[in-house]
């Protein structure tokens, strides 16, 4: 990786129409196809607060782009935040930057696959980050506006522009902007920041790199075994290069709604009880998965039998790389995170001034 050089975003003068200045950085390839706002020195100064401009966060691959607190701050202008966001997108960066999320293989690949970040603590109620209802839909300025800021970050400042660097064969919607926030008032569980290894007084972001959300639907079954029978079944599937890369430690999350939370709680089921059931059930037989996806490339333990046709290959490594939160409001739905295999979870400490 190259060395971090500390600079000054450049500065442009430009017409104060708003028409104008989206047409010129559309042009300039600065944006995702949205409008975006003005990224005035007053705005990104507003934007910083008291944080030192040329402060280097890090050097993001694939373009190997010195990340600076006021490119990002550019980027969040950019993308609607609020000042009171700053520390989240701050920390998203952070995360991003994190040699496990491997960001530059997460931003090129032809998988396509996309950052999802997850805030849990008081940060997320104190901005209004949505973590019920409709939370990783649109309608929430907050949660479309920090993980779209961090996207901008992946494309402006890394280089990670779709046709270029960046590869994706056909990419998905969550390359606009995925974030959420944990529903810890509904969360029968330990918050995922504890399960992360911080305290209850912190507040995190956690970011999975993402091929897709699966969605789920059990409203048939009302036990924890039922539920979770289901969930396993929705995630043995052909197509998934999660079940050939477990060597990697490659996370899967799972978005549990509140009502599936609650009754597999009940029955008794704690968050480790969960990730153990999903890892002795969420298994594909060695025939199913032989000369498919990318057989080519797998990278599987030594105890594997792969002359045993009937051997059932788990979805990932250890129980513990199922990542697992509680989100969104009422209804009998719940979902699962496919991963690129390249990537694993990553948790930032955010920094509130």
């Amino acid at each position: 990786m190259c060395a971090a050089v500390a600079a000054r975003a450049s500065r442009l003068k430009l017409s104060d129409n708003y028409v104008d200045i989206n047409e010129h950085f559309h042009e300039q390839g600065w944006s995702d196809g949205l409008p975006v706002m003005p990224p005035t020195e007053d705005a990104v100064a507003a934007m910083m607060g008291n944080l030192e401009p040329a402060t280097v966060l890090g050097v993001m691959p694939p373009g190997d782009g010195t990340v600076t607190v006021e490119k990002v701050a550019a980027n969040a202008v950019m993308a609607g935040c609020r000042p009171e966001y700053f520390p989240v997108v701050v920390a998203g960066v952070k995360a991003m930057l994190q040699h496990d999320y491997n960001v530059g293989s997460v931003s090129t690949t032809t998988g396509g696959a996309a950052p999802c970040f997850i805030v849990s603590g008081a940060i997320a109620e104190e901005i209004g980050l949505n973590s019920g209802t409709g939370c990783m839909g649109s309608g929430f300025r907050p949660n479309a506006s920090i993980g779209r800021a961090l996207r901008l970050v992946i494309r402006n400042i890394a280089g990670a522009v779709p046709g270029e660097m960046d590869k994706g064969t056909q990419a998905w919607p969550g390359r606009y902007a995925l974030c959420f926030a944990e529903n810890e008032a509904r969360n029968p569980w330990d918050p995922l920041r504890i399960n992360r290894g911080y305290e209850e007084k912190d507040s995190t972001i956690t970011v999975i790199g993402l091929r897709g959300v699966h969605y789920i639907n059990e409203g048939g079954q009302e036990t924890g075994l039922g539920n979770l029978e289901t969930i396993a079944g929705s995630m043995r599937r052909m197509g998934l290069v999660n079940y050939l890369h477990q060597m990697n430690r490659t996370a899967i999350g799972l978005v549990l709604g509140p009502e599936h939370a609650e009754e597999i709680a009940k029955d008794g089921y704690s968050r480790a009880d969960v990730q153990n059931y999903l890892f002795e059930h969420a298994r594909m037989p060695m025939r199913e998965l032989r000369n498919r996806s990318y057989w080519n490339f797998r990278v599987w333990p030594e105890e594997y039998d792969q002359n045993d046709p009937d051997y059932m290959v788990p979805i990932v490594y250890a129980p513990e790389d199922f990542v697992i939160t509680v989100a969104g409001g009422d209804g009998r739905h719940s979902a699962w995170l496919s991963s690129w295999y390249m990537t694993r979870c990553s948790t930032q400490l955010i920094e509130t001034p």
